[in-house]
Formats: structure tokens, sequence, C-alpha cells
């Protein structure tokens, strides 16, 4: 470290500078500190020569630092005059000459209208992008279903029974409850604001056409993406990052028939039968409320249940369950399979899977609205 040094000799109004040693990054500590102390010094030479030929080593950051020194004497009218610099790094030197020359122009201020429309225009884009991933993933599922119809001997029944256990059976405990505190509220609100015209007894309706039809298949929807659905965009996630689905294709396995396809099959399945289940507990919740709040005896409750509602209420809310299943399973797994290498990014998708895939089962709830409505249904 001694050696890279930056000496300075003041005769009359010439200012001499010696440098020697190595002028390069591995220096830059001692070297900024040399560079900066004697830019401050000697305030009345007129002159300043810097003599290069002690240099035993020269880079861009040496290069730089002298640049730096002449530009900072050249501003204030001194003649800086540079001897002793090999050829080769007084090409190195010339490089760093016309680096900065022109300040940077400041960023041009964008209106708030502009910048509002961009925003617009990148979120459509976005969502353009999504509907064709949605869309590519659903051909990939439905290549891969065909391909198992015609070898069932690869369908991976295991796993299937595994996802099922973990998707359906251990998911029963917290869509019942749920579910039954839905239909509990629902019925309360109704007794308390039809009691104003003596008509608790519509209440029920309430709680049955509203649960059959919409209520019950939308919490179920709501409740497996956001328990199962961001599980799979977790798990296909991880598998990403740690480069096991990259292993699957090396080993000659399609990761949409081994890990994907399974996933969507059950979530299929899944959805209907907890629908039902969970169906059932909103309609007893709402009967244990309308007889322990409203005063409705239970034999009432039933037989005003059977006057409410018919099996077209509920063919309606099953029917949604399979549909909205899938769009819960293909999203998540599109959304894990967008994962890159970093936590932040697997965190980002699998909110961004559950999101989506709400928004998703809402809107496909409210098509089906409008498409049972216009068939009479």
């Amino acid at each position: 470290m001694a050696e890279s040094l930056l000496t300075a000799e003041l005769k009359g109004e010439r200012l001499e500078l010696a440098a020697s040693g190595s002028w390069t990054a591995s220096h830059a500590s001692e070297l900024e500190g040399l560079v900066d102390r004697v830019s401050g010094e000697t305030p009345n030479a007129k002159n300043v020569s810097i003599d290069m030929a002690g240099v035993r080593e020269f880079d861009t950051f040496g290069a730089w630092l002298l640049e730096r020194l002449t530009r900072a004497w050249s501003s204030t009218g001194r003649e800086t005059v540079i001897v002793g610099l090999p050829q080769h790094d007084r090409s190195l030197l010339e490089e760093m000459h016309g680096v900065n020359r022109v300040p940077a122009e400041p960023p041009a201020r964008e209106s708030k209208v502009v910048g509002a429309l961009a925003s617009v225009g990148r979120a459509g884009a976005g969502l353009g992008r999504d509907l064709v991933l949605f869309a590519d993933m659903l051909g990939a599922v439905g290549v891969a279903t065909a391909r198992v119809l015609v070898r069932p001997r690869e369908f991976r029944f295991t796993s299937t029974v595994n996802q099922l256990d973990r998707v359906a059976w251990q998911a029963v405990p917290i869509i019942l409850l749920i579910t039954f505190l839905i239909g509990g509220i629902i019925a309360q609100q109704g007794i308390f604001h039809f009691r104003k015209f003596g008509a608790e007894l519509y209440s029920v309706d309430l709680v049955a056409i509203l649960v059959l039809r919409e209520i019950g298949v939308l919490i179920v929807a709501i409740m497996v993406a956001g328990r199962s659905g961001s599980s799979y965009t977790a798990e296909l996630g991880s598998m990403k990052m740690r480069e096991e689905i990259d292993a699957l294709r090396t080993m000659g396995f399609d990761p949409v028939e081994v890990l994907i396809l399974p996933r969507i099959i059950v979530l299929i399945i899944a959805l209907p039968v907890l629908t039902f289940l969970g169906s059932m507990s909103a309609l007893y919740g709402g009967g244990l409320v309308a007889w322990l709040y409203g005063g409705m005896s239970p034999d009432i409750y039933i037989s005003r249940l059977t006057e409410a509602i018919s099996l077209t209420h509920f063919k309606v809310g099953m029917l949604k369950a399979p549909f909205m299943g899938l769009v819960i399973g293909i999203v998540a797994c599109a959304e894990g399979l967008k994962v890159k290498g970093s936590a932040e990014s697997l965190g980002l998708q699998t909110t961004a899977s559950v999101v989506e895939s709400i928004f998703l089962v809402i809107v496909l709830d409210g098509m089906f609205a409008i498409f049972f409505a216009s068939i009479g249904m």
C-alpha cells in the first residue's frame, strides 16, 4: 500500500505531482483519499504537471481518477499536463475523457392523465397475458386428460387419492363451520328485517334459495381457493425453484400429467361434495337460528323449507361447482409454474393465485346466474 501514493510539490506557481504504485480498483480507498486531498490543496498553483512514469498498474478506475483531477483543475483555469504515461494507458485515459461530458437530462414529468392511461394499458396487457396462460394451461390439461383416457395405466391414482384426502376430507370441518355460520347470519338478518312486516316465515325462503343457488357454492369455492389453491401454487412454485419440474421433463415425464392433472381432477370432484355438505350445514345453521332467535319450531322450518325450494335450486348450485373447481385448479397451477427463483416471487404468485381465483369464481357465478335466468332455471 505504501507505493500507491500521489505526492505533490509546489514550485513557484507550478504544482508537480508524482504518481507511483498501482492505480487500480484494488487500491480504491487509498487513491480516493489522496485525490480528494490533492484537489483541495495549493490554491496558488496556476500550472499542474502530473508525472505517471512511476505507475506500474493502471486500470479504468485509475484512469477515471486521473480524469477527475484534470477536470477539477481545468474548471478553475489551471493548465494541466500529464507526462510519463505509456501509450496504451493514454488510450484508456482518452476513453475516460469523453465520459459524462453531457449532463444527464432530468426525467420528463408525465402528466397524471397519461400515467393513468398507461397504468390501464399495462393492466390490460397483463390481463391478456393471464388469459393466454389460462387457455394454454387448459389446453395442456385437456391433452393430458386425453392421453390418460387412451392409456389409463398412466393415471396417477395414488396421487389423486392423496390429494382428495387433503382437499376434500381435511377441508370438511372448516367448510361446515363457515357455512353453518353464514346460514345462521342470513337467517338472523332475514328474521330481523322481515319481522317489521310480520313475515318472519319468508326468512326461510331467503336462506334456502340463497344458500342452494348462490351462497353455498360461492363460499365453498372461495374457501377452497384460499386453502387448496394457494397450496397448489406454493407446492408447484417450490418445485419450480428447486428445478424438480425440469428434472421430470429430463426423465421423460410430462409435469402436467404427473403433477397438475390429479390436482385439477380432485378439485372438480371435491367442489360438488363440499358444496353439498356446506349447503346442508348452512340450512341447519339457518334452522337453528330461526328456532333460537326467531321462535320458529323445527317442524315449521322444515315444512316451509320443502315448500320454498325445488330440485331446480339444488341443481343450479351443484352444476356450478365442478366448473369453479376447474377454474381454481387451472389458475393455481398456472401461477405456480410462473414462479421464478426467489422467495419473493413465490409469495407474489401465491397471492396472485388466490386473488385471481376468487375474482374468476365470482365472475363465473355471475355468468351462470345470467345463463340460468335466460333458460328459466
